[in-house]
């Protein structure tokens, strides 16, 4: 619980991009009291704007535009404004595309293998995602798989498609390879983040979110330009022996599975990354594991395994959702440990950050973001953010 509420209060990353744009300097900021607030219809405008300015297809560009408003709306803020340079970078070299659709390579009543023809993540995410739940819909469960994507934005977006259709939604995807295995000494797969979403009452399903590795690439980026040690279950060294130096992590070594050591249970977090890897790299035929491109490395497409998954309740006992309901209240109506003001499911600080947007009119965002956002109208020729 504590993770959730750092992540929420005072843990929100943002990058300004230098000239050559890396490295990337993230600032990380305790209070967005003051933050400017835009509006979510003028974040998805923007996005829009920038996106078709470099080529894309306005569909294409709104359904990614929804991905990163979403993100941002829900306090992902790793994933939503902050990645869009890493997008227009894409189509504006040619390195993803937007002049075709994904198509369906082969197909039964209740799966479907799908090829992303090297389109926007988000373009595929949405398409395997509808696909799923019609499949559910008519045979109670749809399963999709999806080669040659790309980055798809937040796991949770597609699985709470499904669960806004009274619908279990499970999402997942490789990515570039970070993790060191158990035992190991290089990384080999992906933070490879999964999501659940499964329906409770109307405003509050339960939507985990999650990826494999016990911490981000870019918190320990963090920790090495202030100088400061990274605590245990971070990382490994060059030698794949657990470090609390940051430098030893990035210069050659990896980051480690959720759960840390071996003896910490890490090699759990190892066999959930495997998990996503087998649905997603290996079941859909994409690149897997070592294959996979490096973070960052846009010198060849990036073909990412990604797998959806819809499932119909009532096609087993009725009452789903009332259950779930009344597990999430057992949940919450526990004591608290001492210190603790509240017991929380997943999807509750994304529900209390919603509120939060709800209150200032919009979403707020650090000025480095602000800052951003005008560079890079400047640069497009397109119109900047307005604020409320």
């Amino acid at each position: 619980m504590m993770a959730w509420r750092c992540r929420l209060l005072s843990t929100n990353p943002y990058r300004t991009v230098s000239k050559n744009r890396v490295p990337w300097r993230v600032t990380y900021c305790t209070n967005s009291a003051d933050w400017p607030v835009v509006g979510l219809q003028e974040v998805e405008r923007f996005i829009v704007d920038c996106m078709t300015k470099v080529g894309t297809r306005p569909a294409h560009a709104k359904s990614l535009a929804r991905n990163l408003v979403a993100a941002d709306h829900r306090g992902h803020y790793s994933h939503g404004l902050n990645r869009l340079d890493m997008y227009v970078h894409d189509i504006s070299t040619g390195i993803a595309v937007s002049d075709c659709e994904p198509k369906i390579v082969s197909e039964r009543a209740a799966t479907a293998h799908v090829d992303g023809c090297n389109l926007l993540g988000p373009v595929v995410g949405d398409f395997s995602m509808a696909l799923a739940i019609q499949k559910a819909k008519a045979a109670g469960i749809g399963l999709v798989s999806a080669r040659n994507s790309n980055h798809y934005g937040i796991a949770g977006w597609y699985a709470m498609q499904a669960s806004q259709q009274g619908l279990l939604g499970l999402s997942m995807t490789n990515t570039s390879p970070l993790s060191v295995p158990t035992r190991a000494q290089k990384p080999v797969l992906g933070t490879n983040p999964l999501s659940l979403a499964a329906p409770a009452k109307p405003g509050d399903d339960f939507v985990l979110d999650m990826a494999t590795t016990t911490a981000a690439l870019g918190k320990i980026e963090l920790h090495d330009r202030k100088g400061i040690p990274i605590p245990n279950s971070w990382g490994v060294d060059s030698k794949g022996k657990e470090s609390n130096d940051p430098k030893e992590v990035i210069d050659g070594g990896g980051l480690m599975p959720l759960g840390g050591s071996e003896m910490t249970g890490g090699y759990k977090g190892y066999g959930l990354a495997m998990l996503v890897e087998i649905m997603c790299g290996i079941l859909a035929d994409a690149d897997y594991g070592p294959n996979i491109r490096k973070w960052r490395n846009t010198d060849r497409i990036a073909n990412l395994g990604q797998c959806f998954l819809a499932i119909d309740p009532e096609s087993f006992a009725p009452g789903f959702s009332d259950r779930m309901a009344d597990l999430m209240h057992t949940c919450r109506s526990l004591p608290t440990a001492e210190g603790e003001d509240s017991v929380l499911v997943a999807g509750d600080p994304e529900r209390q950050h919603i509120q939060l947007c709800e209150r200032k009119g919009g979403i707020p965002y650090h000025p480095n973001q602000i800052q951003f956002g005008e560079e890079m109208a400047k640069k497009l020729g397109v119109a900047p953010m307005t604020t409320v």
